[in-house]
């Protein structure tokens, strides 16, 4: 049996709070349209300062780095293939960059994640913008397909501990700059998708790190998480185009330039594409039918693998 406390508390804390907000709804929209107007207008340049990539070799981290090249700022790349480095390195110099690094590593391994940090320091003398961007996504399956759960611990060394152990490392660095942190999650962090488990859990661990982390850390240190939908990229290429269904591709170049922008504005999140967040409204106030639909999904994939084992 509940304790009364917690019996008046469902009652009268639902009671004030859900009038308290509605009433305050206009406000709370009117004053984050002049922030966000102010921030556009007054927004970071980032011309000369230090962002580091990790997962600089394609994809987001690719085109992030050309969106922070042509905007001026000094790029320290990071992936574990040193050749696709020096490629997207040279692009980023033609594009502006005054001063690019490459560093082999992989985030991973906990050495690693120490060493890139102190490298990208030790050779511009500070880091402005750390952007956590490297991550995997292993060939899905459904949980009770699943062989080996053992094949999916790398998802989590990758997508999880390698952004906390880089940051873990860039945070008396950002501290000293007033710099700021840009976390790539996914909207697989907050919207089940089927056959996605261990990496949607991957992500709204980094996420959940992250919103953490803001608390934390205060004003010292901004913290833009960002959770795009589905990007055009050597990642989303694995993806069974079955699975994607009609989801509309978004290009990467496009993505890159929003999480830039986002970044440069001193947002909190950034969803990309905008309309992604009407899913995150849906599961929120109606989660019936979002299980609704995902169970269609599985129930067809269920089908699929059950044809391939006969």
């Amino acid at each position: 049996m509940a304790p009364p406390s917690h019996n008046v508390a469902n009652i009268v804390v639902p009671t004030i709070v859900l009038p308290s907000l509605i009433l305050s709804l206009p406000l709370i929209l009117v004053s984050k349209i002049l922030k966000r107007a102010k921030r556009s207008l007054f927004g970071e340049k980032i011309a000369g300062k230090v962002v580091l990539i990790t997962g600089a070799s394609s994809g987001i981290g690719e085109h992030l780095a050309y969106e922070y090249a042509r905007r001026g700022a000094r790029l320290a790349l990071v992936a574990r293939r040193e050749d696709r480095l020096r490629e997207v390195a040279n692009k980023a110099r033609t594009l502006g960059s005054p001063d690019v690094i490459t560093i082999q590593a992989d985030i991973s391994k906990s050495e690693d994640c120490k060493r890139l940090i102190d490298e990208a320091v030790n050779h511009f003398g500070q880091l402005n913008h750390l952007v956590n961007n490297a991550g995997i996504m292993q060939s899905g399956e459904l949980l009770e397909d699943c062989t080996q759960i053992s094949d999916y611990e790398r998802t989590m060394e990758v997508n999880f501990w390698g952004n906390v152990r880089t940051t873990h490392h860039a945070i008396p660095h950002l501290r000293k700059s007033k710099g700021r942190i840009i976390a790539i999650s996914s909207v697989m962090s907050w919207y089940p998708i089927p056959k996605s488990t261990f990496y949607s859990a991957s992500k709204a661990a980094v996420s959940a790190f992250f919103e953490t982390l803001r608390v934390e850390l205060g004003s010292d240190i901004g913290i833009t998480i960002v959770t795009p939908g589905v990007v055009d990229s050597e990642m989303t290429s694995s993806v069974d185009e079955a699975e994607l269904g009609d989801t509309p591709v978004m290009p990467t170049v496009l993505c890159a330039k929003s999480i830039v922008n986002s970044a440069c504005r001193g947002d909190n999140y950034l969803t990309e594409p905008f309309w992604m967040k009407m899913f995150y409204l849906v599961h929120l106030i109606c989660p019936e039918f979002t299980h609704w639909s995902n169970h269609r999904k599985v129930a067809a994939a269920k089908k699929t693998s059950h044809k391939k084992t006969n």
